[in-house]
């Protein structure tokens, strides 16, 4: 039963284990078919692993861009070359003693869109190797700046040398390198002690399951009803509800354009569309194409 499962189950990792663990362990407990995640988590970070059941890892596409909110812990005065507790120290200051307007002063620098050197230590890729790899290897290479937005910064609590913050950001934020930055800003230096993310996008903790909890028969018994539906995963994407017709259009591939759904809704949308059935069931993701007014095929879901 469990492998005909079908949508996404968010997952409140742990410290201490890999993303391509913490799959590995959810399809072999809910026996799954197939499982992925849409986008990884340091080993030593914690919180939301948007995990895709079986069909729906055909949806990890639309989840990797979405924003991420991270509830983290800044140490001063303490660099490692990972930018994270991690890593080996490289520096030590031990004046940290800081007004509580210059941090907050400094912090409120980063918010918007700014500039982000990729940290050494990452699983970005430089010729098909990843950076941590040659990091490591004694050859570090390093990747040009890109842009990335925050989209704000709350501090949560100031207790020196520690500073614990919210940050709302877009995807590929390094938060590590965050705290590195506003570290040099400030002048003593700094690194990310602690990370967790708590929302994903759109998928929060308070939505999430635990390994221990998968493991536990009762609660495993009903899991299903921890799964979001692959329909209400895409809750932004605008909808269309399929009559008959346009079902079977779909499941032969025929081409749909913009007369196929103008009965069901006369605003029609650019981009991506979902289709779904009358049960709500997802049978489709389409991509509309302004040239020749037509949607293409992103997948399709026989249901």
């Amino acid at each position: 039963m469990q492998h005909k499962l079908s949508g996404i189950l968010v997952v409140d990792k742990q410290a201490g284990i890999t993303s391509a663990k913490v799959v590995a362990r959810v399809k072999k407990l809910l026996k799954a078919g197939k499982v992925g995640h849409a986008g990884t988590l340091d080993p030593f970070a914690t919180g939301v692993l948007v995990c895709c059941i079986n069909r729906a890892t055909k949806l990890a596409r639309f989840f990797l861009n979405g924003k991420k909110k991270y509830e983290a812990v800044l140490h001063l005065g303490i660099e490692t070359d990972t930018q994270d507790s991690t890593g080996t120290i490289t520096s030590k200051c031990d004046e940290v003693v800081f007004p509580e307007i210059t941090i907050r002063s400094v912090f409120k620098r980063f918010e918007g869109t700014i500039e982000q050197i990729p940290p050494a230590y990452s699983a970005l890729k430089y010729k098909g190797t990843p950076l941590y790899k040659l990091a490591r290897s004694g050859v570090p290479v390093k990747k040009p700046a890109r842009r990335v937005t925050i989209f704000y910064i709350e501090i949560l609590e100031i207790n020196l040398p520690l500073i614990r913050f919210k940050v709302y950001c877009s995807a590929g934020t390094y938060v590590r390198t965050l705290c590195a930055n506003i570290g040099t800003s400030l002048g003593c230096g700094g690194h990310l002690k602690e990370l967790r993310r708590v929302q994903s996008s759109g998928f929060t903790i308070t939505e999430s399951v635990t390994l221990s909890e998968l493991e536990d028969p009762a609660i495993s018994e009903k899991i299903s009803d921890r799964i979001i539906s692959m329909s209400n995963a895409l809750q932004d994407m605008p909808e269309f509800i399929a009559d008959q017709i346009l079902t079977e259009k779909i499941m032969h591939g025929n081409i749909i354009t913009t007369k196929n759904l103008l009965p069901t809704n006369t605003d029609i949308p650019g981009g991506f569309i979902k289709i779904v059935d009358t049960n709500n069931d997802l049978i489709a993701v389409l991509k509309y194409t302004k040239e020749n007014d037509k949607y293409g095929y992103c997948c399709v879901f026989n249901n």
